[in-house]
């Protein structure tokens, strides 16, 4: 005992706070068993008298834990440093990834990466049509042609965006903001008085898409006449934090809640992914490659499929409840036998849309929201890929040619509409690669395993909760990129304090508020007798990006805004608003093929 305390106090305070973590985690792991093998042998472990465990057989525990906390509390105090030894000013760029947006890793590691983000991709695009296409009144077969179509489409847009959108390494997949709108469409009377189920689904998707293609104007319109450029004037570093931190934090539905749905897979997918990326990453077992903190999503998709896979073939689900099946098995979505070995994607596959006012207006809402959504993320993946953040004529021109993929969703039917990839900004992170090439071949990989349908399949069978877990760090990280934000403004300053905490709190309070309102049976808590207004709010007021824009822009700009520029960040911010402002904007988003001079920055 002496001699503990006097490492405690004399020695490298370090050393000691890892000893103590690891004592930590060995007396919690070590009553934990105790605990566990007495409960099921029917001691009575929780009684405080005189026959307790807890006081008379076990009090070694508690003076063990109340020392071991002793001596956490006096590590972290000895290694405080003083005020004055902080200095970590703000920086325009991240400064310890590996690639940045315009350097390319070799070929083989590029390969590698881009595969990753296409395994990662594969989470929302196989989610979305699993919920909707059995609503629809589709089949297996359905469903499978459904995400073949969604995942080709992915990749046109994506190698768009990457060529003459942001140009930044950004993913552009499925969205759920679509989910309430298209929810609203097959309930409609209309459609629901079809009996036989395929023809159901058939008008369903040709209603969708009539939808899609409409409401792809907004986002076409308001990109190419610079009107969202003009809008993100009124944009600021304070503003914005709040808004890409929800664009992470909002999706915490997709986390651990769905994570939690097959457990004995989720828990383990996401303790190894953050010990492979976090505490192996300086580990190398290739020399030069350090494959542990550029891999972590294949290192641990694979190991932990395999797992399932046994898991699975063992007959460990076999008599489990059809929601645990559903969940863990991965023979349960039916996508290998109902792909086709070879199918090609191509417009109007499904036959002509139909078009309908009500269902066109309310898709408008998820148009809205996944342009506000998308913003936040551009804003994101810049940070990410070592980039400035996007001048307001970029950021129109990637909004006009995310337009243009909502109207290739239409013209295909992919059965819903498309937004970035949050995952796969977060995934710039993680694995420190920023490069655009990646995300480029990253779309090739999309179109080449969505055209054979057998082998996309294949992939597309990972349990859903093994993408769960990596989305409780990825979103994470990307809420984390939107509140390093903050750093350009003063964070003294309480008119900052209360815009900032205002946005986050009531943009993860209403959103939470509307949902348990919703179902998509019911028309949520807008409900009046039109029911296009009713997705209208709904979608809207569902979103927590959203909700933070409109309360965070509001606030900027309504509070004290002359006396509070330098406190906002404008002084910072304000040189990326034009293209020509900072000299790095033409190095990051110039056209390729020297289209500039025929579409010169505005």
């Amino acid at each position: 005992m002496l001699i503990l305390q006097i490492l405690i106090f004399h020695y490298n305070c370090q050393l000691v706070g890892s000893l103590a973590w690891v004592l930590v985690i060995v007396a919690f792991g070590w009553y934990t068993v105790v605990f566990v093998s007495l409960t099921a042998a029917g001691e009575n472990v929780g009684q405080w008298g005189p026959n307790g465990y807890l006081v008379n057989k076990f009090p070694f525990f508690f003076f063990f834990f109340f020392f071991l906390l002793q001596l956490l509390l006096l590590s972290l105090s000895q290694s405080l440093i003083t005020m004055a030894e902080i200095t970590h000013p703000p920086m325009d760029q991240l400064q310890d990834l590996e690639y940045c947006i315009d350097s390319n890793p070799p070929w083989v590691e590029a390969i590698l990466l881009a595969f990753q983000n296409y395994i990662l991709m594969l989470g929302t695009s196989v989610m979305i049509p699993s919920l909707l296409v059995p609503a629809m009144g589709g089949s297996d077969g359905d469903k499978a042609r459904v995400i073949q179509t969604l995942l080709f489409v992915a990749g046109i847009k994506t190698l768009l965006q990457a060529l003459f959108g942001t140009r930044l390494p950004a993913i552009v997949g499925g969205s759920y903001a679509y989910v309430i709108p298209i929810a609203y469409i097959i309930n409609d009377s209309s459609l629901q008085r079809i009996s036989d189920r395929h023809e159901r689904f058939i008008q369903t998707m040709q209603a969708i898409q009539g939808a899609l293609i409409v409401a792809s104007s907004i986002q076409i319109i308001m990109g190419y006449s610079q009107v969202w450029g003009l809008f993100s004037r009124f944009f600021s570093p304070l503003s914005m934090a709040p808004v890409v931190a929800l664009v992470g934090l909002g999706l915490f539905q997709r986390g651990f809640p769905l994570l939690g749905n097959c457990v004995e897979i989720g828990l383990p997918m996401l303790l190894l992914v953050i010990g492979v990326s976090q505490y192996l990453k300086h580990v190398r077992p290739l020399r030069d490659v350090p494959i542990f903190e550029r891999f972590p999503v294949l290192i641990c998709v694979t190991i932990i499929w395999i797992y399932s896979l046994v898991l699975t073939a063992s007959g460990a689900y076999r008599d489990k409840p059809n929601s645990t099946q559903l969940n863990c098995r991965t023979d349960r979505a039916n996508l290998i036998s109902t792909a086709p070995w070879f199918k090609f994607p191509y417009p109007l596959q499904w036959g002509p849309p139909t078009f309908s006012a009500g269902h066109s207006f309310a898709m408008m809402s998820a148009v809205l929201v996944s342009m506000v959504e998308s913003t936040g993320a551009y804003k994101a993946a810049s940070r990410l890929a070592i980039a400035t953040p996007p001048p307001a004529y970029v950021l129109s021109r990637g909004i006009g040619w995310q337009g243009i993929g909502i109207l290739l969703d239409g013209l295909f039917g992919t059965g819903t509409g498309s937004t970035v990839s949050v995952e796969n900004v977060g995934l710039l992170g993680l694995s420190r690669v920023g490069s655009r090439r990646v995300v480029q071949i990253s779309a090739a990989f999309m179109i080449f395993f969505s055209t054979l349908g057998k082998f996309g399949a294949v992939f597309a069978s990972i349990p859903f909760p093994i993408f769960a877990a990596l989305y409780c760090v990825l979103f994470g990280l990307v809420a984390s990129v939107g509140l390093s934000f903050l750093q350009f403004t003063n964070m003294n300053c309480m008119r900052n304090l209360i815009i900032t905490g205002l946005s986050l709190f009531l943009g993860i309070s209403i959103p939470q508020f509307f949902d348990e309102y919703w179902n998509p049976t019911h028309r949520g808590l807008v409900h009046t007798n039109a029911g296009w207004f009713n997705a209208f709010l709904n979608t809207i007021f569902s979103s927590p990006a959203t909700v933070g824009l409109i309360i965070a822009v509001f606030l900027d700009n309504t509070l004290e805004v002359e006396k509070s520029k330098k406190d906002r960040g404008m002084p910072w911010w304000v040189k990326f608003r034009t293209f020509r402002g900072d000299n790095r904007n033409e190095e990051f988003y110039t056209l390729p093929f020297n289209l500039n001079r025929f579409f010169p920055p505005t």
